[in-house]
C-alpha cells in the first residue's frame, strides 16, 4: 500500500491556456510541450486504514493548502472508499512559480497512488487522471516532445519525439509563489479578455506549424511559432480585467538577452509560462553560452539547465 514515483515538469511551446470544461478540467486548446530531465518532483503515497484523514507534506513541511486538491486526485485514482493516505512530496525547483510544479506533482501522484492501490491503468488513463487535477500534468506522463490534443470529449496525449537533443536554460527571476494561480488567471482571461476568442480560434494553426517544424527538425521554424504563441498568450492575460502580468523587470531584460544571442547567430528562443521565469530553448552546442549570458543578466537569481527527459514512472523503494 505504498509507492513512490517521479515526474518531471513540462514546458509548453504551444501553450495550454483556458478551459472548455471547468468541471472536468479539460483544456480549451491543444498544446505542445517539452518534458524535462534534471528538474523533478517525487511523490510517495501510503494508504493506511489507521489514519483519520489524508496528510500532505511538501519538502518536509505540512501543506494543508494543497490537501483538498490532492485528496480529490487520490479519490479519482483509488476510489472514494479508499483508505486515507500519507503523501510526501519533494521537489528540486521552485514551487508555484511558473515552472510547472503542479504538472510534475500530479503526474507523479497518479503514478504513485495507482501503484500503491494495486491498480494498473495504462499511460493515457493515468494522463487523463493527472489532467483532471492539473491540465498540464497530463503531458508529464510522456517523454520528450509531447502533444496534448484537446478533443470534444476528452484529451489525447502522445510523445511525438524523444530523440531531438534540445536543451532548456531557465532564468529564475523570482523564487516565491506567483500572486495569481494559473487556474484563476485562465478563468479571468476567458471572461474578460477581448483577445481570448481569437487565441482559441488560432491555436490549431500554431499546432500544425510546430508539428511540421518538429517533424523536419527545423529549429528556426519551431522558434518562430513558439515565441509568437507565448506572446499571444500573455497578450490575452494583459488585456484581461484586471490585467494579469506575471513578468518582472528581469523577465523583460532576459528577453533582450535572448534577442542579442539570436542576433549573434545562436540557435535559441524564449518561452514564458504563467510566471516570471524565462525559459530559453536551444541546441546543445549553444547551451553554455546561453546559460552564461542569462546568468549575467541583471535580476536573474540562478540558472537551471535541463535536457529532455522521461515520462512519469515508479521508483524502487530504498
Amino acid at each position: 500500500m505504498r509507492a513512490t514515483a517521479q515526474a518531471q515538469p513540462n514546458i509548453a511551446l504551444i501553450k495550454y491556456w483556458g478551459k472548455r470544461d471547468a468541471a472536468r478540467n479539460l483544456p480549451a486548446v491543444s498544446s505542445l510541450s517539452l518534458t524535462l530531465d534534471s528538474l523533478w518532483t517525487r511523490m510517495s503515497v501510503q494508504f493506511d486504514a489507521t489514519l483519520g484523514a489524508d496528510q500532505l507534506e511538501v519538502n518536509g513541511e505540512p501543506a494543508t493548502g494543497m490537501l483538498t486538491r490532492v485528496s480529490r486526485c487520490l479519490d479519482r485514482v483509488a476510489g472514494s472508499s479508499r483508505d486515507f493516505a500519507t503523501v510526501r512530496s519533494d521537489c528540486n525547483f521552485p514551487i508555484a512559480a511558473g515552472l510547472a510544479s503542479s504538472a510534475s506533482s500530479f503526474a507523479a501522484l497518479v503514478v504513485a497512488a495507482s501503484e500503491a492501490a494495486g491498480k494498473s491503468p495504462d499511460t493515457l488513463a493515468l494522463a487523463r487522471l493527472a489532467g483532471a487535477a492539473s491540465g498540464s500534468a497530463a503531458r508529464s506522463l510522456y517523454p520528450g516532445i509531447v502533444l496534448l490534443t484537446a478533443g470534444s470529449d476528452d484529451i489525447v496525449v502522445q510523445s511525438i519525439a524523444d530523440d531531438w537533443p534540445l536543451e532548456l536554460v531557465v532564468a529564475v527571476t523570482e523564487e516565491s509563489a506567483k500572486p495569481v494561480s494559473s487556474g484563476e488567471a485562465m478563468t479571468r482571461s476567458a471572461e474578460s479578455s477581448p483577445f481570448y476568442a481569437t487565441w482559441v480560434a488560432r491555436q490549431d494553426e500554431d499546432i500544425r506549424s510546430a508539428l511540421d517544424a518538429v517533424s523536419r527538425r527545423d529549429f528556426l521554424a519551431l522558434a518562430a511559432v513558439s515565441e509568437h504563441n507565448c506572446l499571444k498568450m500573455h497578450s490575452v492575460m494583459w488585456a484581461s480585467r484586471p490585467p494579469i502580468v506575471y513578468w518582472n523587470h528581469a523577465t523583460l531584460t532576459c528577453m533582450q538577452t535572448v534577442r542579442r544571442l539570436q542576433s549573434d547567430g545562436l540557435p535559441v528562443f524564449f518561452t514564458i509560462d504563467a510566471g516570471p521565469q524565462l525559459k530559453a530553448v536551444c541546441l546543445p552546442e549553444a547551451a553554455p553560452a546561453v546559460a552564461s549570458a542569462l546568468s549575467e543578466t541583471p535580476g536573474v537569481g540562478r540558472i537551471l539547465r535541463s535536457g529532455l527527459g522521461a515520462g512519469a514512472r515508479r521508483l524502487q523503494e530504498t
